[in-house]
């Protein structure tokens, strides 16, 4: 077989798998005929071993032939020349897309063998599957993107999946308040992502990575750009980036992403969502070599995000919280090493810290039994780790600092202040106006209004 027909049959395959798995889910579903609970796991079993072959196969392919940059290009699905825009549907299977897709596979077929134990049973074990499998295709979409438009298509599915499982446990009250938090700080990064896409369109004619970043096979590219495109441009994608992946001023929604079912914590928060944001940096590390100033503000961002998360860490009363601020402290080192240029630290980086901290989320509802077995075995409590610093601070201090990790750096007030509060009384003022001139032609002036109260009671509900 040709080398390239080769390349082109596995990379639809493994594009494809998780497709295929979100309609043999979801097709039935909507019929009202839900699939058996060993049906799903012979279909998950399935769609991961075939989506990891594949992917394994063009791996080994690239090493023998010495291939770096394999694109799978499936054309223009939607072309509108006179706006200059086409949807150009492509794939790409380099260092960095290959790497990810692999890990992706991975982690999701061992978090699919963990929940079908984990949720045997449970009335929304269908539901969880299907959102299981929209994030699959997401990620698997958003890692191998070889378009801006593709990624973002990526990008929102992994998103709403994880909107959806975070509300997963949809009676109770906190897990559906929570789900839309961070759905809602997914929407600002979303939007900066979309507005970084529409500009790249307009500077370059095409969303294309291969010509904004250049020729040359990842790292290696050269952005087509100038430095002061390149720092618009990139700040946008790093809003976007900080959004997704959890980073100072948006880490508020990660530690109540946790009301999730532990297998999502596992996947989402732990392993691959939360690095997404890092897989963008990476991917555009062609246009942060462009700027310092992007550059130093990317490490700024990551050196403040690692130092905010191990502070909040420190104090939190439950495992899982815990876990999800040391996934973030490890993230914000990862940025700092993409700020710096050390690609391949970082990717590495990612590969190891999402194996690791799947495992120890998989583990969290034990852990306790293990700490407990360990003091018995040594006949006393386990020894404390303290930071050096803390020993010589005076005492105001510390308080100050205990309190600022407390309320995780007030950041929720925060974004509430800066977002929320200025959003919704712009709405206000423009419901009045509507409404006075509505009323106005109408020429009934005594119509009641409840605008008043659900904006008081959504701004209630948002500062939970």
């Amino acid at each position: 077989m040709d080398l390239e027909l080769f390349y082109r049959i596995a990379g639809i395959t493994t594009v494809a798998s998780p497709l295929v798995l979100l309609a043999l889910l979801g097709i039935p579903c909507l019929v009202a005929r839900p699939p058996s609970e060993k049906s799903i796991t012979r279909l998950i079993y399935g769609s991961v071993v075939i989506g990891l072959s594949t992917a394994v196969a063009i791996l080994v392919a690239m090493l023998i032939s010495g291939s770096r940059h394999v694109p799978i290009d499936l054309g223009d699905w939607i072309s509108l020349p006179e706006e200059h825009f086409d949807f150009h549907l492509k794939f790409v299977f380099d260092r960095l897309s290959v790497p990810f897709v692999i890990l992706t596979y991975l982690l999701c077929g061992t978090i699919g063998a963990f929940t079908s134990r984990y949720l045997h049973r449970e009335p929304g074990y269908v539901r969880f599957y299907v959102a299981y499998a929209l994030f699959m295709l997401g990620m698997v979409c958003a890692t191998l993107a070889g378009t801006i438009e593709v990624l973002f298509f990526g990008w929102e599915l992994v998103g709403l999946s994880s909107a959806l499982l975070i509300a997963f446990f949809h009676e109770r009250r906190n897990p559906v308040r929570n789900g839309f938090m961070a759905w809602c700080v997914y929407r600002i990064a979303d939007a900066a992502f979309l507005i970084a896409a529409v500009l790249m369109h307009h500077l370059t004619g095409a969303g294309d990575f291969e010509v904004l970043m250049g020729q040359g096979s990842w790292p290696e590219g050269v952005a087509s750009i100038t430095q002061t495109q390149a720092l618009w441009i990139g700040l946008l994608l790093v809003v976007a980036a900080a959004g997704k992946s959890g980073l100072v001023p948006f880490s508020g929604w990660l530690p109540r992403a946790m009301e999730g079912p532990t297998s999502s914590s596992a996947i989402f928060y732990g392993a691959l969502s939360v690095h997404l944001g890092a897989y963008l940096l990476l991917r555009i590390s062609p246009i942060l070599e462009l700027s310092i100033w992007l550059s130093g503000t990317v490490v700024t961002l990551g050196l403040l995000t690692a130092v905010y998360a191990t502070l909040a860490g420190r104090v939190q009363a439950d495992i899982k919280t815990a876990l999800a601020f040391a996934s973030l402290t490890q993230v914000g080192i990862i940025v700092v090493e993409i700020g710096l240029g050390l690609r391949y630290i970082a990717l590495i980086h990612i590969l190891g810290h999402a194996a690791v901290r799947t495992l120890q989320l998989l583990r969290a509802p034990t852990l306790l039994h293990d700490y407990h077995v360990l003091e018995n075995a040594l006949g006393g409590h386990l020894p404390e780790s303290q930071i050096w610093l803390w020993k010589i601070l005076p005492q105001s201090s510390k308080r100050w600092f205990y309190l600022f990790a407390l309320e995780r750096g007030f950041l929720d007030e925060l974004l509430n202040r800066i977002f929320v509060r200025p959003f919704v009384a712009c709405f206000r003022l423009f419901d009045s106006l509507e409404r006075k001139w509505t009323n106005l032609l109408s020429g009934d002036t005594h119509v009641e209004s409840d605008a008043v109260a659900l904006h008081d009671e959504i701004i209630e509900e948002l500062k939970y």
